[in-house]
């Protein structure tokens, strides 16, 4: 079909990167609410060249949803998207089908034509339950509440910064057919740091980091990993509802571009036995009248006392969260002490083997890392968890408890039996979540066997939550 006679936008890529820059800290300065959707139904009124608006949610697994509005519905429609969420794993049943989505003004992203189409702008939702309120199943509006909860009783800014580690496979569609080759490809057999300017993982690397900087990501460095072909774009760090739209982007661009140059990139946590996983090491910290509250020059690793609890706290919980930072039955194999896992539920500065890092730092860069998280968490559910139980949660009584020696579960089973027998995970989540994540888990646990072997399984594979293909679980 020909284009000579279409108008879409398509702008540059230093002109993305300013209007996302300028929404990123119109964002983070918390500009109202009433004034940002002014302003953005003003443009897309006022912008002839943009046909439709990509509208994008998450299910409760993590999962990305991306739905297209045509522009002139959207401008007269938005406080009244419904869709069907019976047709979404962990939603509602058939009969409790419709849902809306709420628009998150704030979180809306100029994208580059050559990527993502043209005349397409994004922006986040959140999803709304039947009566009005927030709907349970949707962490993103969890999240969303709790920060604005923190912010206006206690003047918190929740803040995070994920390095999430990634594979590039040969051939497009890797993972989806996986049960039938047995097997993934590398395009790189080098290591750490080491590739050639213009070889098929550097030219991935650096197309993705140019399209994150025009989406506003603030890049900082990148670079190939340990394993060959894997690769880490590392970023700024961002207000935590913000951190974890980008950890989504982060996902969504690097596919796509290496679906445009024929590859895969794959954010399973061990796809390749024998080298090592990808993790998604997650820093986190907390800030009030722009002071870091994690850090005190005095402090023992020069953290505070309230960042000692914060850690204390979650390592009391780190069996109750570990199906939420490892959601699959492929992430028990990447905790696996011989190549660098974070499997000890410890506390360290040093030991990378530890749950819990606490990196080098100063006022301004102070924080904890949590190390244990897999690149395919539910990022809305995990920051949620990881920001509430460490602000919240209770303290064990177990003498030592930061370097104590216990380990998080090394396969799923283990993990989901944890993760319901934890009082404190329906005190967070509500007793209805829980039971829907943990029966989401078990379907894919039913499908591969408990001891993981020492060879990648179709099924852990194929039953995947981000490979989720409906066609074979129907065949159950």
């Amino acid at each position: 079909m020909s284009i000579e006679y279409r108008n879409f936008l398509a702008l540059s890529y230093d002109e993305l990167e300013q209007l996302n820059l300028k929404a990123k800290t119109d964002r983070l300065n918390r500009v109202a609410p009433d004034k940002i959707r002014e302003d953005r139904l003003r443009y897309l009124t006022d912008e002839k060249r943009i046909k439709a608006v990509t509208v994008l949610f998450s299910d409760l697994e993590g999962r990305l949803h991306l739905l297209d509005y045509d522009k002139k519905f959207l401008l007269s429609s938005y406080d009244n998207l419904t869709f069907d969420g019976s047709s979404i794993r962990g939603f509602t049943a058939q009969k409790e089908s419709d849902l809306r989505l709420a628009i998150d003004w704030s979180a809306f992203y100029w994208v580059p034509a050559d990527v993502f189409g043209t005349g397409k702008v994004l922006v986040f939702g959140s999803v709304i339950d039947k009566d009005g309120g927030p709907y349970a199943g949707d962490l993103r509006g969890v999240l969303q509440n709790y920060s604005d909860k923190l912010f206006q009783e206690k003047g918190y800014t929740m803040n995070a910064a994920n390095e999430i580690e990634g594979f590039l496979f040969t051939g497009i569609e890797a993972e989806s057919r996986f049960h039938e080759t047995g097997k993934f490809e590398f395009v790189n057999t080098g290591g750490y740091y080491h590739s050639l300017p213009l070889d098929p993982l550097r030219k991935f690397i650096d197309t993705s980091a140019e399209v994150q900087r025009a989406m506003g990501f603030q890049n900082e460095k990148d670079h190939p990993e340990v394993a060959p072909s894997q690769f880490e774009i590392n970023y700024s760090y961002g207000e935590v509802v913000a951190a974890a739209d980008q950890i989504q982007l982060y996902k969504l661009l690097a596919r796509q571009v290496a679906n445009t140059l024929g590859y895969t990139a794959s954010f399973l946590p061990k796809p390749v036995v024998g080298v090592n996983g990808s993790g998604m090491h997650t820093n986190v910290s907390i800030s009030k009248d722009n002071v870091n509250l994690i850090w005190d020059q005095a402090g023992v690793e020069k953290t505070s006392a309230f960042g000692w609890e914060f850690v204390d706290r979650i390592l009391t919980h780190a069996l109750d969260l570990c199906l939420i930072l490892n959601s699959s039955v492929n992430a028990y194999r990447r905790l696996d002490p011989h190549f660098e896992a974070p499997n000890q539920i410890k506390a360290s500065a040093t030991d990378r083997g530890s749950m819990i890092r606490i990196p080098i730092g100063n006022a301004k860069s102070a924080r904890i890392e949590i190390r244990s998280v897999g690149p395919d968490a539910n990022p809305y559910l995990a920051l949620y968890s990881i920001f509430k139980t460490g602000l919240e949660g209770s303290t064990s009584s177990i003498a030592g408890l930061r370097q104590a020696e216990r380990y998080l579960p090394d396969n799923i089973q283990t993990a989901i039996e944890d993760f319901l027998s934890a009082k404190w995970i329906s005190t967070i989540l509500g007793e209805d979540v829980q039971g829907r994540f943990a029966d989401l888990k078990q379907a894919a646990a039913d499908r591969a066997p408990r001891h993981l072997g020492t060879f990648v399984k179709s099924a852990e594979v194929q039953y995947h939550h981000e490979i989720y293909n409906q066609a074979l679980w129907n065949l159950f």
